[in-house]
């Protein structure tokens, strides 16, 4: 009866925001639309299941929290004691990890908790090029952290657009590192972790992998985990993921105290226990085999869009990809990525303009596109679909000022999502 009631009492405060605020509502609605006739193809992005949404605004949105569980700053702790410990150790069990702190609230803060707990001002970050697969929060003059570390990257072989092991360890030898980074948000393959890790090792460096954008297809166990074998591993909760929009970060057991210290107090102040709630279901509907087949068939769709387009004469950097994203170089095409992009918006497709290995354009017009199938897979799209994806994409790029193509393209991709529903009609119905 008391699980009855409390289910009633978040779908009941749902519809109170449509009484309170139809102003705010009406901008909901329009989101939930766009997101209902767009193809979803932004690398970073995917669809929570509705227990995310439930439990990311429920009553835990009221709990101020300090501290670790058996060691709060604050009264009223038990329960949330309770679940933060069950989502550790759904956590532990799920990614094969000796340590874990769900407490980051995204993947950009689970970074700064590793900066913050093994880090002092000054010290030598070796890291990979933002322009070449890399992340803001791994040293871009664009990001605070570079004004407080000293920073060098390494990069791709600019035959092959993978990651150039032989140059990273020359430059750590060179360099001498407090802390290597491995992990991106824009490269396609799969990362040599063991190379990384033993690299660190020769030059005493702690070593560290941002697994972000993967972490959804480590947890299904679609690709090898980088968790064996680095000191630290970081990671969103969204992404491939598909969950809250939060952070986790996953340590050796002897590391445990001072990534805990560095996280709190050291990087973070009060925890959100609402997504620390979405993450706990998240972890356990990660290990499930509905999951999993999602996560194989993300994998499925991204080669089997590197083929299609490379079939139509464009160039993918790296020859094709390992994971759910793939780079596409337009310099071939004489298109930009922002010009792509822009068109692509207006067609009802997303994706996101993207700099390219040893790319000269612009950083805000950029030479290319990064394209994420997690999105669109989730919605059930299969390899046929994502071939008539391709066809669309390829008409607006041949003429991406023409208006009239873009038209007949967007009803094209409106009928063609269609069939494929963000959200069945019941759990709509549950939403409103």
């Amino acid at each position: 009866m008391a699980e009855e009631n409390a289910r009633k009492g978040c779908i009941d405060m749902l519809k109170q925001t449509r009484l309170t605020d139809p102003e705010l509502a009406k901008i909901v609605d329009k989101e939930l639309d766009r997101q209902e006739k767009c193809i979803e193809m932004i690398a970073s992005e995917s669809t929570v299941p509705v227990p995310v949404m439930e439990l990311s605004g429920s009553v835990f949105t009221n709990k101020t929290l300090e501290g670790y569980p058996g060691a709060r700053f604050q009264a009223g702790g038990q329960i949330a004691d309770e679940m933060e410990t069950l989502a550790i150790k759904r956590a532990k069990e799920l990614f094969g990890a000796e340590h874990v702190n769900i407490q980051s609230y995204s993947g950009s803060t689970a970074n700064y908790s590793v900066f913050a707990s093994i880090l002092k001002p000054g010290d030598k970050i070796l890291a990979m090029r933002l322009d070449q697969g890399g992340h803001l929060t791994h040293g871009s003059p664009a990001n605070w952290t570079s004004s407080i570390y000293n920073h060098k990257f390494y990069g791709c072989d600019p035959e092959t657009g993978r990651i150039d092991y032989d140059e990273m360890e020359k430059i750590a030898k060179e360099f001498q590192p407090k802390l290597i980074i491995c992990g991106a948000s824009s490269y396609p393959r799969l990362i040599d972790y063991e190379r990384v890790a033993k690299i660190a090792e020769s030059v005493g460096a702690y070593s560290m992998c941002d697994m972000a954008h993967v972490a959804g297809l480590v947890a299904a166990k679609v690709i090898p985990s980088p968790i064996p074998y680095m000191d630290f591993v970081t990671s969103s909760t969204t992404k491939t993921f598909c969950s809250a929009r939060s952070g986790m970060v996953f340590c050796k057991e002897k590391f445990a105290k001072t990534l805990d210290k560095g996280t709190f107090p050291g990087a973070l102040g009060s925890m959100h226990l609402h997504t620390m709630a979405a993450k706990c279901w998240s972890f356990r509907y990660a290990a499930s085999e509905e999951f999993h087949n999602t996560m194989v068939q993300v994998v499925k769709n991204a080669q089997h869009m590197a083929e299609e387009l490379i079939k139509r004469g464009y160039n993918i950097v790296s020859g094709g990809t390992d994971n759910h994203l793939l780079v596409v170089d337009l310099r071939n095409k004489g298109v930009t990525g922002r010009q792509m992009q822009d068109s692509l918006e207006k067609a009802g497709i997303s994706v996101n303009k993207q700099v390219v290995p040893f790319d000269t354009a612009k950083p805000n017009v950029t030479s290319g596109v990064r394209i994420g199938l997690t999105s669109v897979t989730q919605r059930g799209v299969k390899e046929d679909g994502v071939t008539e994806i391709v066809e669309m994409i390829d008409r607006v790029v041949q003429d991406p000022e023409n208006e009239a193509v873009i038209a007949q393209v967007k009803a094209q991709a409106e009928a063609f999502i269609s069939k494929y529903p963000l959200y069945t009609a019941e759990e709509l119905e549950e939403l409103a």
